[in-house]
């Protein structure tokens, strides 16, 4: 276990990446921010989604400003190192350096009198944000809530959404040495998806333009089976209204193809101050799913293009940079 200093964010990340925490197995990194939190005397309520994840509420009372991120990381983990002026590892900037500058911030702030701040750290934000919505059930008090992503150490404007699409095909399956007596499923769904790329979606003026990831296509169970059946997964990142894209989608696949669309995330527009810089991103954050915890902002340190990365990183700069602009976010909507 390392040992964190109580105003070196630098260690602090470290020890947060050191922890596995991977989402649904988040309660190693858990268990070091809580105590963390608690050795500092910051009322800390657990929110446990099972015996083994929780998400993290830290306050000194009412908060007004609620600076919050999650502790779960995507697969695989990987430790932390330093290399030059780098932090490197699994979370590094999404969102385990976030995490350690917004907890150093707010201890900073406590330190110097200011006790409106609250600290909202989730699990579950990688892959269905089961820790943000339960999240949203807490009694909270704050009137401003700041998100944390990595957007380059500028306030996100807005953020595109999103929704998983699963695509179906269905054929006959047959002896591989008779293919002529079934139909491959494969076949249709390699047809359908090469016409993405010819859809018409809708655009942005501020987030761009609506765009859709092929994330998985499995198909066939062996290969002297001809597949009967072939499922593809869509990522679709939305700029406006969910329905149009939807209604885009069954028209493309109609007759085709049978669609399941999971809950999407919308698209939204978020608050920005005078004298920060600001511009949209393209991913979603968990700010959709806590609209009882404030008006929302998205800042952060680092870059969404390094995250999910075997690279990622954060320079140390810029996470120290990050603490001073955490409290200075703070100290605006305050005194707003």
């Amino acid at each position: 276990m390392y040992v964190v200093s109580m105003t070196d964010v630098v260690s602090l990340a470290e020890a947060l990446i050191a922890q596995p925490s991977l989402t649904g197995a988040e309660a190693p990194a858990v268990e070091l921010a809580t105590a963390w939190l608690r050795e500092r005397g910051w009322n800390v309520t657990l929110q446990q989604l099972s015996p083994a994840r929780a998400n993290i509420w830290a306050s000194h009372g009412l908060g007004r400003v609620t600076l919050s991120t999650h502790l779960d990381t995507v697969p695989p983990f990987i430790g932390p190192r330093r290399v030059g002026n780098r932090l490197t590892g699994r979370g590094a900037c999404d969102a385990k350096g976030i995490a350690a500058a917004m907890m150093v911030a707010a201890q900073t702030l406590a330190e110097e009198g200011e006790k409106r701040v609250d600290i909202l750290l989730v699990v579950g934000e990688e892959k269905n944000s089961d820790g943000a919505r339960a999240a949203n059930a807490l009694p909270a008090t704050s009137r401003y809530l700041i998100n944390g992503e990595p957007t380059e150490g500028r306030l996100a404007s807005g953020a595109k959404g999103s929704m998983n699409v699963r695509v179906r095909t269905r054929g006959r399956a047959a002896h591989s040495a008779y293919p002529e007596l079934g139909e491959s499923a494969i076949t249709p769904m390699l047809a359908l998806l090469s016409t993405l790329d010819d859809l018409e979606l809708p655009a942005d003026s501020q987030l761009g333009a609506t765009t859709i990831n092929v994330g998985t296509l499995n198909a066939g169970h062996e290969a002297n089976i001809v597949p009967d059946e072939a499922v593809a997964q869509l990522m679709v990142r939305l700029v406006g209204d969910v329905a149009i894209v939807r209604g885009i989608l069954e028209r493309w696949a109609h007759g085709r193809a049978e669609l399941e669309f999971a809950p999407h995330i919308p698209a939204q527009h978020f608050h920005t101050i005078p004298g920060f810089d600001s511009g949209p991103v393209s991913y979603t954050s968990d700010i959709p799913l806590l609209d009882r915890w404030g008006t929302p902002l998205l800042f952060g340190p680092g870059s969404i293009h390094v995250a999910h990365t075997p690279d990622e990183f954060i320079d140390f700069d810029e996470l120290r940079g990050a603490v001073d602009s955490y409290m200075r976010l703070v100290r605006t909507l305050l005194a707003s």
